[in-house]
């Protein structure tokens, strides 16, 4: 049974962050709304960020909890959840909309991923952009840094790519299609004159290992992706909602760090045990990385594609929200795990995971 949070927000909730052990929980809403919430769901403080544009993603920093980014239109504000009125600092990265956010763990840089399909790397001790990373021929949506790698991020966007860079390099050390990946399949898979989404890529998340990625996608899967060592190899794709899939995340407080949250337009949040998940072959499905430029990565050949694509995955825990959902957020709350999920609505719904 889920728990409302209400009276936070009069417009609908586009973001939810949540600050590890802290029991700190901040959400961001149209219009430039901010609310800090208690562990029990009371909202502390409030406050909307001047321009009024419409909060978009929320992060803590991994090396103080005390510090959290919030992305609005074209701008990010600093912000310090014990004094929320007005933020420390605003940082002005470009002319475009910014989609997503991350901070690397030894908090130094941040990555902004914006409507021009560029991601902007801030040196957070200056303000200042050091890096643009163009690549994206379309809007970039999501980014996040690998864990143990703070030089290096992944990025996934609405032209159907999911990139792998190193920020010693200005182009990507690899670059996955994943349209070309599902054209085979479908071609394997699909009844004639029946269509698919495109899979535009709305959120990417990585591991606490830092080596596995998963993708939500508009093509209702959740594409599960690993890199190790000199190897890229393609795990499975989890046919996970009857609609796209805009929200995925790894939990860092289960038994293991194979557990997987994803959130579904079609009002449905899934929790997954991915920790059997290999590649599609030992041997097969592999591809070294290049040396000197960037290549699309394609997937094994019709006939290596494995029969199990994901089906023999089931979801552990299937929740059926009702609502499209907007941002899911695995959360510890008074040492208990729970989800907290936004909508359509100007409050949050909060569910016990009961494994």
């Amino acid at each position: 049974m889920a728990c409302r949070w209400s009276d936070g927000h009069s417009s609908p909730v586009l973001c939810v962050a949540a600050a590890g052990d802290e029991g700190l929980v901040v959400s961001g809403a149209e219009g430039g709304e901010v609310t800090l919430w208690s562990e029990e769901g009371a909202p502390l403080a409030q406050t909307t960020l001047e321009g009024g544009g419409d909060v978009t993603c929320a992060v803590f920093s991994p090396a103080s909890p005390r510090k959290l980014f919030v992305s609005h239109g074209e701008a990010i504000s600093i912000l310090d959840p014990r004094a929320l009125k007005r933020p420390t600092d605003v940082l002005r990265v470009g002319d475009d909309e910014i989609n997503g956010l991350s901070v690397n763990e030894s908090g130094s840089l941040l990555a902004a991923a914006d409507d021009s399909g560029a991601v902007r790397i801030l040196e957070l001790a200056s303000g200042k952009v050091v890096q643009s990373l163009r690549r994206h021929t379309n809007i970039c949506s999501s980014v996040a840094f690998r864990p143990q790698r703070p030089q290096s991020l992944v990025s996934c966007g609405l032209d159907m790519q999911v990139m792998l860079w190193n920020l010693q390099k200005s182009r990507p050390v690899w670059v996955l299609n994943l349209q070309e990946l599902t054209e085979e399949e479908e071609d394997q898979q699909q009844p004639a004159g029946q269509l698919f989404n495109p899979p535009l890529v709305h959120c990417v998340a990585v591991a606490d290992c830092g080596n596995r990625f998963a993708c939500a996608a508009e093509d209702g899967r959740v594409h599960l992706l690993r890199v190790g060592g000199s190897r890229f190899e393609r795990l499975k794709a989890l046919k996970a909602h009857s609609q796209g899939v805009s929200q995925v995340h790894f939990l860092n407080f289960l038994p293991h760090p194979d557990w997987l949250v994803s959130g579904g337009n079609d009002g449905k949040v899934l929790l997954w045990d991915i920790s059997k998940v290999g590649s599609i072959s030992e041997d097969k499905g592999k591809a070294k990385f290049p040396r000197k430029k960037a290549k699309n990565m394609h997937s094994p050949k019709k006939d290596e594609v494995s029969a199990k694509h994901g089906r023999d995955i089931q979801p552990t825990l299937s929740i059926n929200h009702g609502e499209k959902v907007n941002w899911v957020c695995p959360a510890r709350l008074k040492g208990e795990g729970r989800i907290i999920v936004a909508d359509q609505s100007s409050s949050l719904s909060v569910y016990p995971l009961e494994l």
